[in-house]
């Protein structure tokens, strides 16, 4: 929602992806209100869903050729424990965050290269370290950095930029969504020191696209602690993420 108000005023046609559609028509009622001559199409779409990702492609596909900005935004996560998780959530946080990312690229590179364009894919500063009751989650933000790298320096010729945006915890409401029944609510003074607000992750994110900066860290300190993270030793982060304090009770070996 903060990238599509962030951009309402320069695009001609939005296209607006989430899983309910209410919330969508109540968001494009708003940025009509802001931008009358603005073309909002608003489309329900579950992207853990293989078969309503197809039918998305098809139709952004058949949208008029032009320049085209795709923003990577949706991510699920799940807080606890892997041998505890659901088959079915592993299942759709690697539908959501891993292939939903790659398939949508893909759909639109081909446009971005002829009529120009970019992509902003929002991983995580989880991208850069591995975390014990966040295996998956952070497995699936490693892919997002990387892939987003990978595509970049492919397409950097046909000036198509690619940046993958690294925050760390933000003011949505997906930690909630993560979280467990038994979880702690994972509040701590350092968390709340390193949180970022929307509006700054947005205007990041977009200035770090103009700039075809091929990561951008959130504030001076996620920037910091991210380069911790890409330069310390693997046995120190080894040693660091074994001794760090669990929000959830490890289960028992039988």
């Amino acid at each position: 929602m903060a990238f599509a108000r962030r951009l309402v005023g320069e695009c001609t046609h939005m296209v607006l992806v989430a899983r309910r559609k209410d919330i969508l028509m109540e968001l494009a009622d708003e940025l009509r209100a802001a931008n009358s001559s603005l073309q909002i199409t608003v489309r329900a779409c579950d992207l853990a869903s293989q078969a309503s990702r197809g039918l998305l492609i098809e139709e952004i596909e058949a949208l008029p050729q032009g320049k085209t900005l795709l923003i990577n935004n949706a991510g699920l996560g799940d807080y606890g424990e892997y041998m505890s998780s659901s088959k079915e959530r592993n299942n759709q946080m690697l539908q959501v965050n891993v292939l939903a990312v790659a398939e949508l690229t893909r759909a639109v590179l081909p446009r971005m290269v002829c009529q120009g364009g970019g992509i902003i894919n929002i991983a995580s500063l989880a991208a850069d370290l591995f975390i014990p009751d966040f295996a998956v989650y952070a497995a699936s933000k490693a892919f997002v950095a990387s892939f987003s790298e990978a595509i970049r320096l492919e397409v950097r010729k046909a000036g198509v930029p690619v940046v993958a945006v690294c925050p760390g915890p933000v003011h949505t409401g997906f930690g909630e969504v993560a979280r467990r029944s038994g979880c702690s609510n994972g509040y701590s003074s350092f968390k709340k020191w390193v949180y970022t607000s929307v509006s700054e992750v947005v205007s990041g994110a977009m200035a770090a696209l103009e700039n075809n900066s091929p990561r951008y860290y959130p504030s001076l300190r996620i920037r910091l602690i991210g380069w911790l993270l890409r330069n310390t030793p693997l046995w120190l982060l080894r040693l660091v993420m074994g001794c760090r304090p669990r929000k959830v009770e490890p289960l028992q070996e039988n």
